[in-house]
């Protein structure tokens, strides 16, 4: 992840969680006060110094929990650490807040609504991140959000790697092990594929699935080490770096635990942050309105595809998605019914310049479905694929199976992300002439400079394509 990508994701991350916190907070001491005036002989009015101490609390908790790094939901902790963290936090700004009652002697704000203050915030604090907390592990624990991984391990690592197998709900599921310890060939060769440190790891990587490599291995060698790091930040792949192992690289990077290890987290991809949360909620919430709002289209469009031509009205193609996770993409057939048999008598009329199959004047394409290709109403089907999570509604074109095995290994980061119905390729004017590389280009573009604002402006773009029908 670029530095300017790492600062956005801890700024987002940063400015919710921290969000939730404050008003938290703020809600204690609210509470602490009416307890006080309403359950004790203490005198608490409020007036200045009340709202002097709530600025002073306010200030004291954004700088706490931006200093501690205390306003995000991990992956894996435990509940004695996140208590601990918590209680610091508490106990350090109660320090201040009594500190500051000292110097300035704050006769309207009894010692018993701060001692109340300090207890309420604490447990509510704690009780917040940990139900989140606990949420997403059952969420993880039950298949969702599965992060595949290829680890690099030696003796050491063996209690890492029963901690990855037995916590299902951090949401990591190991792929392959590469190693030469022999005491971990024995141990999980029956569990997990085991390959010798000398294996091709850049082979695996690119014909498997793998969302992150985890280096523990201190014997690689220097070469090989920053090889990979390349590599994986070429196709958009998380690396993670084991404490013990040096990093001196140019890539930006910041510190995760896995329980209670330290990693160096190197990233390359600007979707791993808190605005591709918000992406991914509203584009459901848009496919479901889309659908709803244009479910009289959607039935006259299927009326009349089964009226003039043979076939299912609903074209289902295997197509490339998530780091090589295999899906069906939906469509409005457009082409006659046996049109994949067709296409290899006119493989030699393909005006592509690279992997992908295209021919302006298609024969197999029906009249009516010129007509939907024209105004992209064919791709309607798809938001079912973004209610599914298998799409999103901005995003590179999915590809199929044989076109991905064509890539050459720069163009494999088109699937560092979710594929989606439209992007930058489709809203370019004669877009079948576009030749293959630049078309790569641009999506690779999208997914390097990738903002909220740049997709909600591809959105209206393509709008406005539909709407004037400048499709293929």
């Amino acid at each position: 992840m670029s530095g300017q990508s790492t600062l956005k994701h801890k700024k987002w991350v940063s400015l919710f969680f921290g969000a939730v916190d404050i008003i938290a907070t703020l809600v204690t001491l609210f509470i602490a006060t009416w307890i006080t005036r309403n359950y004790t002989y203490e005198v608490l009015r409020y007036d200045g110094e009340f709202f002097l101490v709530t600025f002073i609390v306010i200030l004291t908790w954004v700088i706490l929990l931006k200093a501690t790094n205390l306003a995000r939901v991990p992956r894996t902790s435990s509940v004695s650490i996140m208590i601990s963290d918590f209680f610091k936090l508490t106990l350090i700004g109660g320090g201040i807040l009594l500190f500051t009652d000292w110097l300035i002697v704050l006769d309207s704000f009894p010692s018993i609504t701060l001692a109340l203050f300090i207890t309420l915030n604490f447990f509510t604090l704690f009780v917040i991140r940990w139900s989140t907390f606990k949420s997403f592990k059952y969420f993880r624990a039950n298949g969702h959000n599965t992060r595949n991984i290829v680890l690099l391990a030696d003796d050491s690592s063996i209690g890492l790697i029963d901690k990855i197998m037995g916590q299902k709900e951090w949401g990591f599921r190991i792929l392959h092990i590469i190693t030469d310890s022999q005491i971990i060939k024995n141990k999980y060769s029956h569990k997990v594929k085991i390959y010798p440190r000398s294996a091709n790891i850049k082979s695996l990587i690119r014909f498997d699935i793998v969302d992150e490599v985890i280096c523990c291995d201190c014997l690689v060698s220097e070469e090989r080490f920053y090889e990979l790091i390349d590599f994986c930040n070429e196709l958009g792949v998380t690396m993670r770096i084991k404490g013990n192992q040096q990093y001196t690289g140019n890539y930006s990077s910041r510190v995760q635990y896995f329980d209670t290890i330290p990693f160096l987290t190197i990233e390359n991809n600007p979707m791993n942050c808190f605005e591709h949360v918000v992406k991914t909620i509203g584009e459901v919430s848009i496919a479901f309105l889309i659908l709803f709002l244009l479910s009289p289209i959607l039935l006259i469009i299927t009326i009349f595809i089964a009226l003039t031509s043979r076939g299912p009205v609903i074209f289902k193609q295997e197509r490339v998605g998530l780091r090589g996770r295999k899906f069906y993409i939906y469509k409005f057939r457009t082409m006659v019914q046996n049109a994949e048999q067709l296409k290899a008598q006119l493989i030699t009329f393909n005006e592509s310049d690279g992997p992908t199959f295209k021919i302006k004047n298609d024969p197999r394409i029906t009249t009516i479905g010129r007509v939907l290709r024209k105004t992209n109403l064919d791709e309607l089907p798809q938001l079912f694929n973004v209610i599914k999570g298998e799409m999103s509604i901005i995003g590179p074109r999915p590809p199929l199976p044989s076109e991905v095995e064509q890539y050459e290994e720069w163009q494999l980061k088109r699937l560092s992300v979710k594929p989606g119905l439209t992007c930058t390729w489709q809203i370019v004017p004669n877009r079948n002439d576009v030749k293959f590389e630049k078309w790569m280009k641009m999506d690779i573009n999208y997914i390097e400079n990738w903002s909220l604002r740049e997709d909600i402006g591809l959105f209206f773009k393509t709008f406005k394509t539909v709407l004037f029908a400048r499709g293929t």
